[in-house]
């Protein structure tokens, strides 16, 4: 059962990121002063009482974008306008009513939609008899707001419930699985997102940065609800000069840490670069279960070499030589879906919990194993008595040893390598933890 859809529409710089904010008590989309900043459909899920709606942010109407996107934001808004069961219509109650305001009415109007006036910027009741000329625009009296300070805010989640009380829903799907993209600028990211949903859900441009936001886009596959998180393209940091791009790189690194699986796309037409190998150490640090996406795989110079890539990226990116890679061509919407399956397969991987014998075994193989055990500088020899796995996603497993500081960072490293061809967790990132053990007996 699909939700209600709320679409806050207004010109430029109205404060319909902040609305967003404000009325889902998070920092979902980015705001700046600088208008044109939101471009794709940000959306969230708002509940109450076992009533759920999804309210969308859109661009600003009319905007005059910097980097020649304004039909792809005007399309966006108008794809939001097209599903919406009820529109926010923000009006700046400061700047009064202008020419633009009446030319969204008019929009509105002709799509006969159910509408709440928002009168923003309100910031004290001095301001309210100013929003009478709203009215003017025809759909009733504007409430007034203020979407920073959070006034007004329950009277209109209140009028929003009002409105959609008719409209009967369930209480949405919890997603099985949040799958972050992420990778330098003009990877084909958005290209990406949008084959997997089959809709043009995120704009798509071949100018570098056109995502600022970092997008949820929840979508079904198999009756499976999935949460896909479209992020910024990351520059070098000496190249974020604006805090647009700040606040993208900071939304990028933190859909990274929330997400089950991460999908590290890899632009094959162009070499790693520093901006690749931050991303993969990021991931890594993360402990974040990946899948290297090689898109644009039709247009690289030896497109039939992918056992020599696969070498390549082997070599330039360790840190995570580990994970599965896949080769896709998004424009065409090749080997996505493939991709998705592989998601699924990886975080299966993830939340794995493997039986306290099996585990013990495997390192009773490895304490057999001399290769890899530290010698020299450290008085002692490192010994394992047993472990046991205490967390999914990342697998995380706990030894309880003699000396802690004597499994050093080689030989932890030497001991994941070893169970991940012993168990099947071979394509996910396994965390070692080791807790001193005061017992006498001997080591497995």
């Amino acid at each position: 059962m699909s939700l209600p859809v709320v679409a806050i529409i207004g010109r430029p710089n109205v404060g319909k990121s902040s609305l967003l904010n404000a009325l889902t008590g998070q920092m979902i989309s980015i705001v700046e002063p600088t208008a044109g900043v939101t471009r794709d459909r940000v959306s969230a899920l708002i509940g109450r009482d076992e009533k759920y709606f999804e309210l969308i942010d859109t661009g600003g109407y009319g905007i005059v974008d910097s980097d020649q996107l304004s039909e792809h934001i005007e399309q966006q808004i108008l794809q939001a306008i097209a599903s919406a069961n009820l529109v926010l219509f923000m009006v700046d109650i400061r700047d009064g009513l202008v020419p633009l305001d009446k030319t969204i009415a008019q929009l509105l109007r002709k799509n006969n939609l159910d509408v709440i006036g928002v009168a923003n910027k309100a910031d004290t009741a001095k301001m309210f008899p100013a929003a009478g000329e709203f009215t003017k625009l025809g759909f009733g009296e504007f409430l007034c707001i203020s979407a920073e300070n959070n006034l007004n805010k329950s009277v209109l989640l209140d009028k929003i419930f009002e409105k959609i009380s008719s409209i009967e829903t369930g209480i949405p799907k919890e997603p099985v699985m949040k799958l972050a993209i992420v990778g330098k600028q003009n990877a084909g990211k958005s290209t990406i997102v949008n084959a997997m949903v089959g809709s043009e859900r995120v704009i798509v441009s071949e100018t570098p940065g056109t995502t600022r936001d970092a997008v949820d886009v929840r979508f079904e596959k198999d009756g499976k609800t999935i949460t896909v998180i479209d992020t910024a393209g990351v520059r070098k940091k000496r190249k974020i000069n604006e805090s647009i791009e700040f606040y993208s790189y900071v939304r990028a690194t933190r859909s990274i840490r929330r997400a089950d699986v991460v999908l590290f796309v890899i632009d094959s037409t162009v070499p790693i670069s520093q901006v690749d190998k931050k991303l993969a150490k990021i991931i890594a640090d993360e402990y974040k279960s990946c899948i290297m996406v090689v898109n644009k795989w039709d247009l690289a110079k030896d497109s039939a070499a992918t056992d020599d890539y696969y070498d390549y990226l082997t070599k330039v990116l360790p840190a995570l030589k580990y994970v599965p890679i896949a080769f896709t061509t998004a424009t065409e919407s090749k080997n996505i879906q493939s991709v998705l399956d592989l998601a699924m397969e990886i975080f299966k991987q993830a939340t794995t919990w493997i039986p306290t014998a099996k585990l013990n075994k495997a390192f009773e193989i490895i304490k057999g194993e001399k290769i890899g055990t530290p010698k020299g500088k450290k008085k002692g020899r490192p010994k394992l008595y047993y472990a046991t796995q205490v967390a999914v996603n990342p697998i995380t497993i706990l030894m309880f040893v003699n000396r802690p500081e004597l499994f050093e960072e080689n030989y932890r490293r030497f001991i994941v390598n070893r169970l991940r061809e012993m168990l099947p967790v071979d394509e996910v990132p396994i965390r070692l933890l080791a807790r001193g053990h005061r017992s006498q007996r001997a080591a497995l």
